[in-house]
């Protein structure tokens, strides 16, 4: 793996050259040249470090990006300049580096590259951008960031309460008087395991889970300079959870490490950290069973009582004497928690309210929220009786009496219930951990009033005010467009989901599912970023042959699924592809090396296929291909050399062609090329039916052929680009015949496939009979399934890897393709048919992208609206260029497929076109 230095170096070497020459209007039309010299760029704006906002524990070398502005059309970033200046807050500040003018359009990742950074101390920086014609722009607002902590800097222990408890449920306090100088700046940096909620003064001012190995975990880090006063008491708290090992959660030890950091205005500065003095009690939870097999979440049971009893337990005044003082597990690092690093994913919470409450007639009310939520329960009993237990029962379906169904196959193999032991007077109940349902039901006699019922819906932190949006001609694409993407992200917390409710897992095949989808829908980063280092992560603990494990971190620790490793490059790809983030492609290539070098190790030298690719076990063995089982739908999984485990063996030695590319590695990068069309070459030569050329699944143990073509082989080797080109149409037509024969794990390949049939894709899309989201929609389904069947077989009813084919329909209805790292460069080409027209914003790393078309009468008419330092060719349905009208900025490439095509820089253009 390069050092910090000759990877800042690389990424220094690819952002080199601009990525956009100017543009002028097409000849004949209304479009002006563009100006030789136009408007100064304005300042920039939405500074960010590792695409966040002013973040508090940058770990490594901070990576700058922000958005360059420009009045005139047309216009590029051609160089920046970034300042970095200690804090004021200390004193005086000064400059710590200064890049200079760099000679750049890169606007995104951009390292810094001055001396070394104090570990928790913050900075200010400042960015300003030129044009094309080397005009300068202002100097940005200010951004501030703080950088992280290194082991050795919290002087802090793990401390913990002595219990044996499987479902330890912990209270720690610490009481603090703050000094009597006024406080400039308060930090709270804090880890557990392995969920915490972070208190100060009777206000819970973080939560956080630490889902992650002990020996390599995440820490937060809190600004909570507004709630401290000088020379005032305080109490610093939290309440950690910790519940073994299990899906997403791996083996470890209860914990809580905390380090207050308070910088007064006259330059003093008090440090309070978890240790012996700290006190601990046991939570107001009682002992429960599991909800289900699966080393998942405990059933929810709050003594109301108890919490009584420890009510102001985090406010100054509060007597803990009877509370045991803290095992102290260890100064940090410890021989068990070894390494923190700052957690850049995080968590947004809101709260809803029911769509409706219905009464029964037993006197149970059922709560309806409209759609199922990954969210925590919340219910105000105004008037408890002493000792009176309620029962709440959340769910995914109505039973026939209107009641939540309590049947396993309804609620995905779980339980789902709550229990609360009530105290007399005004109370509220309120879980800890989120769950997903759509539904919750109160028991008769609770003393419940439908108005006091809510729910605290959570998700990975992105911002909703960029997310994609898309309206078309037909109701039934829209509808499954905002099923998928609300899909998308209520599966992302601060890992990919398998789903909210079942196994919070975070597996490598839905991950590379769910991260392609909310890319393309809300622009999110940081958690796809969190997951490919995590898997990352997984090969170096575990298999040194390459692999990657299935489900990473986890409880069972080492587990894969070959395909699943298989789709890994491609999805790194596929993410520096969308974000241009340099320095996780370089931390990723020797990984992506180590997955080729295991494929390459299994292609049988007779066959020149990959055969029998060791992994898995069970149903899993040599390869999943689709999941569940009746996803399969009859592919022959008796073969040795099986269709899609060799097309996916081409994309490993192709994604990791692209990326040796991009990295400067000419040579690497042929060979890897060389392998890919050697495979492909192999594939296409004893893997298809010589009647008729289309796939079959595989070859037998004994070299014959399997006698079963199945869709998911044809639609990847048609999305995997395996199929000649003189051949796609038939194989099309096979794989379009079959209606929808792939599960939603897979069903995004089959859509890129069809993107070539607008009319088809739409079918399959709204099709409300068959397999598909139109049917999903059409039961009553408000997340996308596990399985086309799930209410049958009882799969799961929230499976966000359903949610990808979201960025099919950007591509084919809206028609707006990335071509370029970090949306430097898409192409518009919107579909001939399926629908007449399509409206919606797409969010890139360098903007947001526009795009309005639609079909009137015999002619075209289509804006494009591409942020500044973008390009974009836009294939206009045209007779001939002369029958284009443009308004705007954009220069004729030529005619192409019955299409006129302009290259078009930033700004609005608008296209109008009739045919002959």
């Amino acid at each position: 793996m390069p050092t910090p230095r000759r990877r800042r170096a690389l990424i220094a070497s690819l952002t080199a050259a601009a990525l956009f020459v100017p543009v002028v209007a097409a000849p004949g039309t209304s479009g002006a040249a563009v100006r030789a010299v136009g408007d100064a760029p304005q300042a920039p704006v939405l500074l960010t470090v590792g695409d966040r906002a002013a973040p508090l524990n940058v770990q490594g070398t901070p990576m700058f990006g922000w958005r360059p502005r420009d009045a005139d059309p047309g216009e590029v970033q051609s160089a920046y300049q970034i300042v970095v200046r200690t804090d004021p807050v200390k004193g005086r500040e000064k400059t710590v580096w200064d890049s200079g003018k760099v000679t750049s359009a890169r606007q995104e990742y951009v390292p810094y590259a001055g001396p070394a950074l104090e570990p928790g101390a913050a900075y200010t920086w400042a960015v300003r951008t030129w044009d094309r014609t080397n005009r300068r722009s202002g100097w940005s607002r200010p951004a501030a960031f703080e950088a992280a902590l290194r082991d050795q800097d919290w002087q802090a222990s793990w401390i913990r309460r002595t219990t044996a408890e499987a479902d330890d449920y912990t209270l720690a306090r610490k009481d603090i008087t703050v000094g009597d100088s006024r406080v400039v700046r308060a930090r709270v940096h804090i880890a557990a395991s392995h969920q915490y909620a972070l208190h100060l003064n009777g206000e819970v001012v973080d939560r956080g889970p630490a889902f992650s190995y002990p020996d390599d975990g995440f820490y937060r880090t809190v600004d909570v300079t507004g709630r401290l006063r000088a020379g005032q008491k305080a109490v610093l708290g939290a309440l950690y959870h910790w519940y073994g090992s299990g899906q997403g959660r791996p083996k470890g030890e209860p914990g809580l490490l905390m380090r207050l950091v308070i910088d007064h205005a006259d330059g003093s500065r008090q440090v309070v950290v978890t240790d012996g003095t700290w006190r601990v009690a046991r939570g107001p939870w009682k002992e429960a069973p599991r909800r289900n097999g699966d080393g998942g979440d405990y059933v929810e049971e709050i003594d109301g009582p108890a919490e009584h009893a420890l009510r102001g337990w985090d406010r100054p005044g509060f007597d803990a004497s009877a509370w045991q003082p803290a095992q102290v597990a260890g100064a940090h690092p410890t021989p068990v928690f070894k390494r923190l690093q700052g957690q850049e994913a995080g968590l947004t919470y809101s709260t809803v309210r029911p769509k409706k409450v219905t009464r029964l007639p037993s006197g149970a009310l059922v709560a309806d929220f409209g759609k199922v939520i990954p969210a925590v329960p919340i219910v105000r009993f105004r008037d408890g009786e002493a000792g009176r237990r309620v029962e709440m029962e959340a769910g995914y379906v109505l039973a026939a009496d209107g009641s939540v169904s309590r049947s396993k196959n309804d609620n995905q193999n779980t339980d789902l219930g709550y229990g609360h032991t009530q105290r007399p007077g005004d109370q509220t109940f309120r879980p800890f951990t989120y769950m997903g349902f759509r539904y919750f039901e109160i028991a008769p006699d609770a003393g419940a009033d439908p108005r006091d019922i809510s729910a605290v819906v959570q998700h990975t932190d992105v911002d909703l005010k960029r997310a994609a949006s898309l309206r078309t001609s037909d109701t039934g694409v829209d509808a499954a467009y905002d099923l998928m993407r609300r899909s998308a992200l209520y599966g992302s917390q601060t890992q990919f989901l398998d789903t909210p409710t079942r196994e919070k897992g975070q597996f490598l095949g839905d991950s590379v599912d769910i991260s392609l989808a909310t890319m393309a829908a809300f622009g999110e980063r940081r958690l796809s970023r969190q997951a490919i280092r995590e898997f990352i992560a997984s090969q170096a603990r575990y298999w040194p042959d390459g692999r990657l494990n299935a489900v990473y971190p986890n409880g069972d620790g080492k587990r894969d699924i070959p395909d699943y490793t298989e789709m890994f490059p491609g999805w790194v790809w596929d993410y520096y592809e969308q974000s241009g983030d340099a320095d996780t492609l370089a931390a990723a290539y020797p990984v992506m090396n180590a997955v080729a070098g295991y494929v390459r190790r299994h292609i049988d030298q007779g066959s020149g296929l990959v055969v029998n690719l060791t992994g898995g076990s069970g149903q899993y063995q040599y390869g999943i291909i689709d999941w569940p089982a009746t996803m399969r739908y009859g592919h022959d999984m008796d073969t040795a050399a099986r269709t899609v485990v060799n097309v996916l063996g081409v994309d490993v030695f192709n994604a990791s062609a692209r990326t040796a590319e991009a990295l400067g590695k000419k040579e690497e990068a042929a060979a890897f090329r060389r392998e890919a069309q050697t495979l492909a070459g192999a594939i296409n030569a004893k893997l298809r039916r010589p009647s008729d050329g289309v796939y079959i699944d595989g070859l037998k143990a004994d070299g014959s052929q399997s006698t079963h073509a199945s869709q998911i082989a044809n639609a990847y080797a048609l999305a995997y680009g395996i199929t000649p080109a003189a051949d796609r149409s038939k194989v099309l037509d096979h794989t379009a015949g079959l209606g929808m024969r792939m599960g939603p794990y897979t069903s995004h390949r089959l859509m890129q496939a069809l993107g070539e049939r607008p009319g088809t894709f739409v079918t399959r899309l709204t099709d409300t009979q068959g397999p598909g989201w139109g049917n999903i929609l059409a039961r009553g389904g408000t997340f996308t399934w596990e399985s086309w069947d799930a209410p049958e077989t009882g799969q799961s009813h929230s499976h966000p890897w359903g949610a990808t084919a979201l960025l099919d329909i950007n591509r084919t209805l809206l028609g707006v393709t990335v071509t370029a790292p970090a949306g430097a460069a898409i192409r518009v080409r919107p579909p001939d048919s399926g629908v007449d027209r399509a409206a919606g914003t797409i969010p890139l790393q360098r903007g947001e992208v526009s795009v309005d078309w639609r079909r009137r009468g015999g002619g075209f008419a289509m804006t494009v609206d591409v942020p500044v330092n973008m390009r974009a060719e836009v294939h206009v349905p045209a007779g001939s260029a002369a029958r284009v009208r443009v308004r705007g900025q954009a220069r004729l490439v030529g005619m192409r497929d019955g299409h006129a095509v302009y290259e078009t820089g930033s700004g609005r253009v608008s296209f109008d076109s009739a045919r002959a």
